[in-house]
């Protein structure tokens, strides 16, 4: 079944499968998690839920008023869209006491509705997760793509951890694009495939494996049939 919800890193931790194997995981903390809007292939182009989370002292008065037109007075940090594709399947648009909304699987969702990890995940799911990776600032080729670097004896002291050349010779004499050298690392949004869900409760998810980002950040859970 389609899901999707915002979350907060927690902490990264492990745990025992059912087989007794130790595996790694990561808490995200969900709670509150409300659908802020939902936009409209007919009049924005596309199907998205726009999605808030987290609550804060103050929004400003752009957010005000969309969460004051959602009917939501949890001042809420974050604001998000997903994209989903209608196929009347999964994902079909539904009409409830005049007001237009969508149901997935099993549950329906309207603006104002909140979001809780057990109505849309289960135990066993497969999901991508989606964050912001820790900045390391401006790094070399070794740390950056693991490169090995150059050889350690024979007189090339300097040359440790040198990318080496990067030309293609008289053709085409120049720097291809997309060559791999040193520059900035992390501190951009990275995906992870391909995870699973171990847990759920009301409040949060516990997945296996480790996901991208520093503990307190926003993370972004969906299934792969969106």
């Amino acid at each position: 079944m389609p899901g999707f919800i915002l979350g907060e890193k927690k902490q990264q931790s492990q745990m025992f499968d059912a087989k007794g194997t130790m595996i790694p995981v990561t808490v995200l903390h969900t709670a509150p998690c409300f659908v802020v809007g939902i936009k409209w292939n007919e009049t924005d182009g596309y199907t998205a839920v726009q999605l808030g989370y987290g609550q804060t002292k103050k929004n400003q008065k752009p957010t005000q008023g969309t969460l004051q037109k959602a009917g939501i007075k949890i001042p809420l940090h974050f604001l998000r869209e997903i994209r989903v594709t209608i196929d009347d399947k999964n994902i079909k648009i539904i009409e409830k006491d005049k007001k237009k909304g969508l149901q997935i699987g099993e549950y329906e969702l309207f603006v104002g509705t909140e979001i809780k990890p057990e109505m849309v995940f289960k135990p066993g799911d497969v999901i991508d997760v989606s964050g912001i990776s820790k900045g390391k600032g401006f790094q070399g080729v070794v740390k950056r793509h693991g490169f090995a670097g150059g050889p350690k004896t024979h007189g090339q002291s300097d040359r440790l951890r040198a990318p080496g050349a990067i030309g293609a010779g008289t053709t085409p004499g120049r720097v291809l694009k997309g060559m791999r050298m040193a520059g900035r690392q992390g501190n951009m949004r990275t995906t992870i495939q391909n995870l699973e869900v171990v847990q759920t409760n009301k409040s949060g998810l516990t997945i296996k494996g480790l996901i991208p980002g520093a503990i307190g950040g926003l993370i972004e859970v969906r299934t792969k049939n969106l």
